[in-house]
Formats: structure tokens, sequence, C-alpha cells
């Protein structure tokens, strides 16, 4: 089977999950967590249609579709997998595909913490705004029309602030408030940038802003639509939304938002680094020192968690900016690094945060402080803890490691090749900030998994299968990724070669 014998194959992968986001709402009533099943088996039908799409990139080119929206206005939307959007779509929802097998446990127990009784009714909200989650995740990837990925933005925001509102923790509807509050801001400010280019361009198409005139009206489009996505990505200064909003909605939800912030580093390289470089030249020094402080600053609140969920959630910040700092070296393999560290953090983080929803549903507590010796009796679960730890904290042969020394080659190149010294100052506190990423990982990982058991949890069983296998696919995806990490960079790094960048040649 090939590209060219799929009908529509672009669009499927937006539509399936859209198409059965109703059909979960339908079922999920009579069959339980059971309708999860039939979300598992959508989203893994889209996944195996873009492996075929990307057999068919290895070698080049693109694919495209093309629809009519409002003819009389000259709209129209459209998908494009290229080396880039391809990549992005296909890990984010290989995550999606192995959390909709693990949320059915989970939420089987969350619902029961919440209501004293399994609502089966429940499911169909939950599958509801996961599929549409989904949806929304690939159609930013794969669009190729500016108000189409802002639509897109909003049905990732939309569904997920549901998710905090409805089956969230502490004070889930305040919580879910400050979530959307936050991200309507940098999807309005995001929004503005939008207005700004189309005023220059007279064009909603993605490639249109490469026409754009080095203005002050451009400067500025640039300006807003990065602004918007730094508070959708949570940078230091715009922060303060993210570690409650992902410390206190469903764990099962966690590999969203984990997604959800990080699917910004793509935004502002498809739209600024390949379509606005001028634009965007003057504004990557100052990214790279948000960045680094960022990475600093997330890690250090990330030490003092006792909290297992307020420590994965506070690492997030930190470790997204990793990508932000390769991206703003403006070199081939930062930019293409940057994209390559982002998605093996997904994996990682996805990872972490599920073993967090396991100790929920197993141990009963979120609090390290109460935790210890748990290894002997959930050997799986501590082992997919190592895992992901070693993934967050670069350690071979997970892909963790390829990505963080190939986004820091490029970073260090950058600061070599005639730029000032700053460039290397700030590259020097971005590898510092990663003796902070081993010590916020493994060290829970002690506290957590190894020493004496408390009496209180020698009863404690290992999670059921549909938790834990999920979680060792995509430990094996990353070790995969770790000994064979052209699988997912070859992509990348072709993209990035056909990029103008001042420090194209590293």
């Amino acid at each position: 089977m090939t590209v060219p014998s799929v009908p529509y194959v672009l669009l499927q992968m937006v539509a399936v999950p859209l198409l059965f986001a109703v059909v979960v709402f339908a079922l999920g009533g009579r069959m339980g967590k059971r309708v999860g099943w039939l979300a598992f088996v959508a989203l893994l039908y889209t996944t195996i249609l873009m492996v075929l799409v990307a057999l068919d990139l290895w070698n080049g080119g693109s694919v495209t579709e093309s629809y009519a929206w409002a003819p009389v206005s000259g709209l129209g939307f459209g998908f494009l997998a290229d080396d880039l959007s391809l990549p992005v779509a296909l890990v984010m929802n290989i995550v999606c595909t192995t959390t909709a097998v693990y949320s059915m446990d989970y939420m089987k127990h969350r619902l029961e913490a919440m209501y004293g009784t399994e609502k089966k009714g429940q499911y169909s909200l939950y599958f509801l705004n996961f599929m549409l989650l989904d949806a929304g995740l690939i159609g930013t990837a794969l669009s190729t029309n500016l108000i189409e990925l802002y639509l897109f933005v909003e049905l990732m925001l939309i569904p997920s602030a549901f998710m905090v509102a409805l089956f969230g923790y502490t004070n889930r509807e305040r919580t879910a408030i400050m979530y959307f509050l936050w991200n309507h801001l940098g999807a309005f400010i995001f929004f503005a940038g939008i207005i700004l280019a189309y005023i220059g361009t007279g064009s909603f198409e993605i490639s249109s802003l490469g026409s754009i005139h080095a203005s002050t009206l451009a400067y500025w489009a640039a300006g807003l639509i990065l602004l918007g996505w730094l508070i959708k990505m949570a940078v230091f200064g715009v922060h303060i939304w993210l570690p409650t909003a992902h410390a206190e909605h469903p764990t099962s939800f966690a590999p969203f938002i984990v997604t959800i912030v990080g699917v910004g580093n793509y935004v502002v390289v498809r739209l600024l680094v390949q379509y606005m470089p001028v634009e965007f030249s003057p504004l990557a020094f100052p990214l790279m020192v948000v960045a680094a402080a960022t990475m600093v600053y997330g890690g250090a609140m990330t030490m003092v968690q006792n909290d297992v969920k307020y420590l994965y959630a506070w690492s997030t910040i930190s470790q997204n900016a990793y990508s932000l700092l390769g991206i703003g070296s403006l070199s081939l393999l930062g930019v293409s690094g940057g994209i390559f560290y982002f998605l093996n953090h997904i994996i990682g983080k996805t990872i972490l945060f599920c073993v967090a929803g396991i100790l929920i549903c197993q141990v009963g507590t979120r609090d390290m402080r109460k935790m210890g010796g748990l290894a002997g009796r959930m050997p799986i679960t501590a082992t997919l803890c190592v895992i992901g730890s070693m993934i967050l904290s670069a350690v071979p042969p997970t892909g963790g490691f390829q990505a963080e020394w190939i986004l820091f080659t490029g970073v260090f190149s950058t600061g070599v090749t005639g730029e000032p010294v700053w460039y290397i100052v700030v590259g020097v506190i971005g590898l510092l900030a990663t003796l902070l990423t081993v010590a916020y990982t493994f060290w829970p990982v002690r506290r957590m998994f190894f020493g004496a058991l408390p009496a209180e949890l020698s009863q404690v069983r290992e999670a059921p299968l549909t938790m834990t296998v999920p979680l060792v696919f995509l430990a094996g995806l990353s070790i995969v990724i770790g000994l064979y990490p052209d699988i997912l960079f070859h992509f990348l790094y072709q993209y990035a070669k056909l990029l103008t960048l001042p420090f194209g040649a590293a």
C-alpha cells in the first residue's frame, strides 16, 4: 500500500479522530471504559497512515491536499506533510494512541475517587474531548492556512479546559478557568500577529509569509506571533499558569498538556524560522536568553517539589525551553535538534507523568515523602520511571541523549562562527541546567522506589497491563530512536538544510 492508493490520506488523519469523537461519545455510556479501545483503533489507523506517508517521504518531497472553504472570499484550507510536519504529527499521534489504552483503567480509578462509583456516562465526555484534542494537535501540525491553524489551536484549547474542569483534582473549575484565560491570551496575541501578516501579504496562506517585506508591520507580526506562543509555552515570566494546570488535571491527560505546550516549537519554526527569517533574526538571541533563564528557573523550582505531579509539571517548563534554546541559535543542528528534542521530550514526559498516575492509582498518594521501597512491589513501574528519567536526562541509549547532544552542538556552533561570546555564555548556562535535570529526575526515583518500604504500603500491587504496556512500548521506542536516531532526525535534518539560516553549516 502506498500513499497514492489511500484517498484523502492527510484529511483522514484529522477527520477520523473527529468522526470517532462522535462515536465514542455515543457509545461511552454503554461500553464504559472499553470505549477507549475504539479510540485506540481509530488512532492506530491514523498512525499507520502517517507511517505510510513517512515511507513515501523518506527520499524527499511532500504530500499536499487542498480543499475549498469559503470560495467567495478566496479562503481555503489544506494539509501539508513534509519533513517537518510529518515526524511531528507522527510522534504526537503515537503518544495519543498509547495514552488511549492507559486512560481506561486510570479513568476508572479517577471516576471512583470522584463519585464513589464508576459512572460509565463520564467516559463519553472524557473520550470525546480526548479525540477532539488529537484532531487539534494533528491539524496544527499539518495546516497550510493561518486561520485554519488558529482554529486547530483553539480546538486544542477548549477540550483541554473541559478536561481539567470535569476530571481534575484540587479546585479544578478555577484551575480550568486560569488555564483557559492564559492560553486564550496567547492565542489572541497570535491571532493579532496573523492579522498583521495578512495586511502585509493579502493572504492567509502560511507560505505567503515568505512574501512579506521587511517593514515595521512585518516585525510587529513576527513579534506578536512569537509572544503569543511563548505565553502558551509558559516561558519564564509568563509561566505561572502551567504548574497548577499541569499538576491538577487528570493524569491520563498529562501527555496532551506536554504536547500542547511543546507544539509551539513546531509553529515557531514553521512560521518564523522558515518564512520570516529576516524578522525573526533580531528576536533569536533574546529568545535564547529567555530559554536559558526558563531552563534554570524551572529546574530549580522542580528540585523543591514533594508532590510527584508538581515535580513533573515544573520540569515541563524547564525541559520545553531546551528546544527554544536550539531554535534560537539559528544553526542547522540547533533548529533540527530543537524539534528532535521536543519529540523525545514528549515521549519521556508521557512515561513519567503516567508513572505518576500509576502511583496515584496503586499507592494512593502523590507525596513522595510517604513513598519508598516500591521497586520491590512495582518493578515494571520502577523500571519505566528510570527509563523516563534517562530520556529527560539524556542518558544513552535513549533518544533524549541523541537529541540533546545534537541540540547543544548547534547552540555552540553559533557561538564560534563569528558571533559574540554571549552566545557561548548562554549555551554554557543551558548546559549547566542539564545538571539540574539529572538531579530532579533521578533523586525522585530514589525517594519513591528505593530505600525502606513503609509498612502501610506493603500490600501495594503492580499496575494493570493496560497501564504499563503502553509505557513499555514508548520506552522501547525511545531506545530504538536512541540507537537509530535517523528514523526521525533524517526528516528534520533534510528540512533544516533547506532553510535560510545564518549558521546553516552546523
